[in-house]
């Protein structure tokens, strides 16, 4: 993984108790003299083990639960982010868990028993945690989908409203002394006319058919592109014109003066505007609590894989001790690097806390070859990096 995260979780064994095992750490990296990191201990509950075999399958469960428990996170963060039209300031300010920040959460990690009892397995406190998140996952595509339905008939609509004259809805524009009304025989046509062309109207709309009547266009309106005529002419040259018209790139816009659709249109958006802000408050704050919820699935799987990770790698009895630590800006290849080195004499001593550790020089050796067959990841400890959002 690149190192595009301040966050970490790391687990190393007790040298020789757990505490003496933080305390070495901050000395190089979170100390007066090297100030790298940050270090929040926590601990994990006493967890039923299980088998090896049963800790090698779910190893791999975890690491695929982990990704995609993550993944929903991110996208409902993501979600959040637009509705907010990326106003990040205060999309960060929704970015919670439990009522806390990111960061707060993740300095306080604290194991949630009461919704995640140990007195299950670890196969089944992580099928209950990926149920949950993926229980997250449909409603919120469900909720999403519906706002979007409703947000794309609202757009629809203003559409109508704000388009060029060729386009948009013509209720606010024409009135009523603009056309003749109860006429047997005459009917009075709008024609939206390319403004480059207006002169090519002027000069050519008497003439596109027979029985226009002279001097009967009106300009009633334009806009940057397009301005707005009226036409006279008798009812059965309608269809005529408009065939010529178009030939001539003028737009015949089909209007009938109608009040009560002119009523019911400004009705339609307002309603639709009413039910897309209702909706999108109600999304906004199903993100907010959504997101602290698939987060804290994220970083539970992340502590459960921590705990898996560190019995396969240092053997039981379970003698480790799991750290949040946050990165100082700038400082991230720094802290890998001592890392690395402060934990060389750990690298190949996996599933048995007693095994004789490798040196030094071999750690840097196995280290180097890791690097070399590209696996850039390699650490002589277990870790993980937490997705920090933002």
């Amino acid at each position: 993984m690149a190192f595009h995260s301040p966050y970490l979780f790391l687990s190393a064994p007790g040298d020789p108790t757990k505490q003496d095992t933080v305390n070495k750490l901050k000395d190089k990296i979170a100390s007066k003299h090297n100030d790298y990191a940050e270090i929040f201990p926590f601990s994990l509950p006493e967890f039923k083990v299980g088998t090896l075999d049963q800790l090698v399958v779910l190893s791999d469960d975890l690491a695929k639960h982990d990704l995609a428990a993550e993944s929903i996170a991110v996208k409902i963060a993501e979600n959040m982010k637009t509705l907010l039209n990326n106003d990040v300031d205060q999309w960060k300010n929704n970015l919670v868990v439990n009522e806390k920040g990111l960061d707060a959460y993740l300095r306080g990690f604290q194991w949630n028993g009461m919704k995640y009892r140990t007195d299950k397995s670890l196969k089944e406190l992580a099928d209950l945690i990926l149920q949950e998140v993926n229980q997250i996952d449909a409603l919120m595509k469900s909720k999403m989908t519906a706002y979007q339905a409703v947000k794309s008939a609202l757009q629809g609509i203003q559409r109508k409203q704000t388009g060029n004259l060729a386009v948009r809805s013509l209720n606010d524009i024409v009135k009523k002394d603009h056309l003749i009304h109860d006429s047997e025989f005459l009917t009075t046509l709008i024609v939206a006319v390319p403004k480059a062309l207006i002169n090519d109207w002027i000069a050519k709309y008497e003439t596109l058919t027979q029985m226009v009547v002279p001097r009967s266009s009106q300009k009633i309106a334009e806009d940057e592109e397009y301005a707005l005529f009226t036409v006279t002419l008798f009812q059965r040259m309608v269809e005529e014109f408009q065939h010529k018209a178009r030939e001539n790139k003028f737009t015949v816009r089909d209007f009938k003066w109608d009040v009560q659709a002119m009523a019911a249109e400004k009705k339609q958006l307002a309603e639709m505007g009413a039910t897309e802000r209702e909706q999108w408050t109600t999304l906004l704050r199903l993100c907010k609590a959504n997101f602290g919820e698939a987060y804290a699935c994220h970083v539970h799987l992340k502590a459960l894989r921590v705990f898996v990770e560190s019995i396969l790698r240092y053997g039981l009895p379970p003698n480790f001790q799991p750290m949040v630590i946050k990165t100082k800006p700038k400082q991230e290849r720094k802290l890998r690097d001592l890392l690395n080195r402060h934990f060389a004499k750990l690298a190949g001593n996996t599933g048995n806390s007693s095994t004789a550790a490798t040196t030094g020089e071999d750690a840097h050796i196995e280290e180097n070859l890791a690097m070399l067959i590209g696996d850039k990841d390699y650490a002589p400890v277990v870790l993980f990096y937490i997705n920090p959002i933002v």
